[in-house]
């Protein structure tokens, strides 16, 4: 090594363009044994003076400066070995700081470290690369790490180093392409972003791809933030849910945006707080008798209007609600309700905001360089490139941050549909086929079973749940037989049939049947969620309240009806918030749903029945436990569209705890109606969507009905019953 650096190479560390600021900066032994001396250099911009103190023997060695950009350089006199220091600087205005020296630690980031994420399978990588607070060498401080292979030079920039890219400089690890520091002094709750240089000399100013907590909105900086240490309090939960079958229990999901499930109005319309959200959901979700909550996306996000679905920061629950700790304490409070928490996650796209993931180190990184596989033009968002293994590498171990880390339950995958083809919503010439010519994108397919392998060999009892709108064949099929490896599939065919037939005038239903039947064709080719989501009461598509035809009642009855099919359809369920008050107005992310609705007496009946039907799904195993069998369903009557009447028996286990559905869709009511039954006893009423407490003309059947010992139907035995008008009856054999 030079006894003196050169101007060129000042100057190059100085424009921040040094791949190894180590290698110069701070104290190194040059020279033969005999001839070694103690050379020590640091760059500070602003610094008037800056000395060295021996921590030993409290020496002070003053250190030249040599540019007047701040860099200093000096030969320690007397000294011919390394020795542990500290460095004195002075900033001419009453400022001293001494601190130690942050070119003199060790990597942070290991070899096998690096050769794991390079292969794409260092599966807790988020504890290497982002900002960790940690001891080296005795000295607290705060270890950065980040993935920038193509980037000329890569800074740590905060309030710290008054955000000059000369401070912190990292240094480069081999041909790993991650960038590493450790800076000693830094606290918890300081704010940073990483300065990356291109190759074509521009600096952008990044957010932690791998941070742990942001900047509010508008603000965009990552927060240095300890994940650890949380005192969970869900052991029962947790082991419930690896014990338990997920298939054959029920599943009755409420999906909750949290910014406006409730607002504070009083308080200048606020949102929640990840606490005041844990207290009031989980004393909501359990009244009504959800079994679990979706939370629509809850990673950082920039611009509210995308509801979540447009993610810049991974990593970090967003701090609109509060801290991440606090977040934990939602998940927990939770569980301790027995509520499990499903959260949607967007491995699909990712959007153009400057300080997030896009062209992050002047290339194309984490996307695709040619747009025709690297964009969404239709969303204005780039793709991920599947196909790089630290790209995987980054989604697989952010899957297993949060079921691991935040004790989450299960992931809603978004958009897998636009994953799994090369030609999403792309016209010819707009896309580029596979190596074989066709258009399913063979990589996103690999990442995908990969993903969901690895998290059902790492956390037993998750669920990971394909958003995926088309015949995609085996999306829930175990990857051992081919298959992309996903517990659920949302069941996007029948949610819109079943709406398209709900906005039919009852009249006109008789013509459009096969849109209730339609779903048994399918119904076992993969383990469905049915769901009534977001998308379906956004953004001039109508609330359920607004898609129901007729007059008031008619409406309610209508709803009461149709949710009653869907929760006896095989299926696990879904439903979004503001749909259980049938509520009239579209959901905005801006403002709660209607909670004033309840204040009406026909609006608290309908919400009433709908607590009432969690519970009869809840209680009665015919529902739920033979959900992905073909014995656990069958039809009643199906071909009755004459008369727009349906009915079918659902079976679990046991076989007197099988139950017989029959739904009327249009307003006619009928006196001894003869329904098929499948057991040669009385059946009785359960429960019957037109009893009056729900809001109905109260048509009951009282007592037991006789079974009449002929068949019906596509039954061997038969009752006779009183059959309401736009209604929901379950009955239930009586045994001896």
């Amino acid at each position: 090594m030079k006894h003196s650096l050169g101007i060129d190479e000042i100057t190059k560390l100085l424009q921040g363009e040094f791949g190894d600021p180590h290698s110069v900066l701070g104290m190194h032994v040059i020279g033969d044994k005999e001839e070694a001396k103690v050379i020590l250099r640091a760059q500070i911009p602003g610094a008037v003076t800056v000395s060295v103190v021996d921590k030993a023997t409290k020496e002070t060695f003053p250190v030249k400066k040599i540019h007047e950009d701040g860099f200093f350089e000096s030969i320690l006199p007397g000294k011919t070995d390394y020795f542990p220091y500290e460095l004195l600087v002075d900033f001419g205005n009453g400022h001293v700081w001494q601190t130690p020296d942050p070119y003199t630690f060790a990597p942070t980031v290991s070899e096998y470290d690096r050769y794991l994420f390079g292969a794409g399978n260092h599966y807790e990588i988020y504890e290497k690369l982002g900002a960790h607070l940690r001891e080296m060498d005795g000295v607290w401080g705060v270890a950065f790490a980040v993935w920038a292979p193509n980037a000329k030079s890569v800074s740590v920039i905060g309030d710290f180093n008054q955000w000059d890219t000369r401070r912190s400089m990292m240094r480069l690890l081999g041909e790993s392409g991650i960038w590493e520091i450790f800076i000693p002094g830094l606290r918890e709750m300081d704010l940073y972003k990483f300065a990356v240089k291109g190759q074509n000399g521009q600096v952008v100013y990044k957010s932690d791809p791998y941070g742990t907590y942001a900047q509010l909105r508008p603000d965009t900086a990552s927060v240095v933030y300890d994940i650890s240490g949380y005192d969970w309090q869900d052991e029962e939960w947790m082991a419930f849910r690896t014990t338990k079958d997920q298939y054959n229990r029920p599943m009755n999901i409420y999906e909750v945006h949290l910014g406006s499930w409730k607002r504070v109005v009083e308080d200048n319309n606020r949102f929640l707080t990840y606490r005041e959200l844990g207290e009031q959901l989980s004393d909501y979700v359990t009244k009504m008798g959800y079994t679990h909550v979706e939370i629509l996306p809850i990673t950082e996000y920039p611009f509210d209007g995308s509801w979540g679905y447009q993610v810049t920061g991974y990593y970090a629950p967003t701090s609109r609600y509060g801290t991440p700790k606090e977040f934990m304490e939602l998940v927990d409070v939770l569980h301790r309700h027995n509520i499990g928490v499903i959260m949607d996650w967007v491995p699909a796209h990712f959007p153009k905001d400057a300080h997030g993931l896009a062209r992050f180190d002047g290339s194309a990184l984490y996307e695709h360089q040619d747009w025709r596989q690297g964009e969404h033009k239709e969303w204005g968002t780039y793709v991920f490139n599947y196909g790089r293994n630290e790209v995987r590498n980054f989604l697989i171990a952010n899957a297993l941050y949060w079921l691991k880390e935040y004790h989450i339950d299960g992931l809603r995958v978004d958009a897998v549909a636009s994953m799994l083809y090369l030609d999403y919503c792309r016209r010819d010439g707009e896309w580029l086929p596979n190596c074989y010519g066709g258009r399913e994108n063979l990589e996103a397919v690999e990442f995908l079973k990969h993903l969901n392998s690895v998290v059902q060999n790492q956390c037993p009892g998750a669920m990971m749940i394909a958003e995926e709108s088309t015949s995609w064949e085996g999306v829930t099929r175990d990857v051992k037989h081919d298959g992309l490896g996903f517990s659920l599939k949302w069941n996007m065919g029948w949610m819109n049939d079943f709406l398209s037939f709900l906005k039919k005038e009852t009249v006109h239903r008789k013509y459009h049947h096969n849109y209730l039947t339609f779903s048994m064709m399918y119904a076992y080719s993969e383990n469905y969620v049915l769901v009534l989501s977001h998308d379906e009461v956004v953004h001039m598509k109508g609330s359920m309240m607004y898609k129901a035809p007729g007059d008031r009642w008619q409406k309610f009855a209508n709803l009461r009806t149709a949710y009653g099919y869907m929760y006896a359809h095989p299926g696990k369920k879904l439903n979004f918030m503001g749909n259980d008050l049938a509520q009239y107005s579209e959901w905005s992310e801006a403002r709660s749903i209607d909670w004033h609705l309840l204040q009406d007496e026909d609006h608290r009946r309908f919400h009433n029945y709908m607590k009432a039907l969690y519970a009869l799904y809840r209680n009665e195993p015919a529902f739920w436990e033979k959900d992905f069998d073909p014995w656990g369903f069958q039809w009643i009557e199906c071909d009755d569209s004459e008369h727009s009447i349906v009915s079918f028996a659902r079976r679990g286990y046991d076989r007197k705890e099988q139950v017989a559905v029959v739904c009327n869709f249009t307003e006619r009511p009928y006196e001894n109606f003869i329904l098929g039954v499948p057991e040669d006893v009385p059946y009785q009423e359960i429960f019957n969507s037109d009893w009056e407490e729900f809001g109905g003309t109260n048509r009951r059947n009282e007592g037991l009905l006789p079974n009449l010992h002929q068949g019906a139907n596509r039954c061997a035995y038969s009752v006779s019953m009183t059959l309401p008008p736009l209604s929901f009856v379950v009955l239930k054999p009586v045994f001896d």
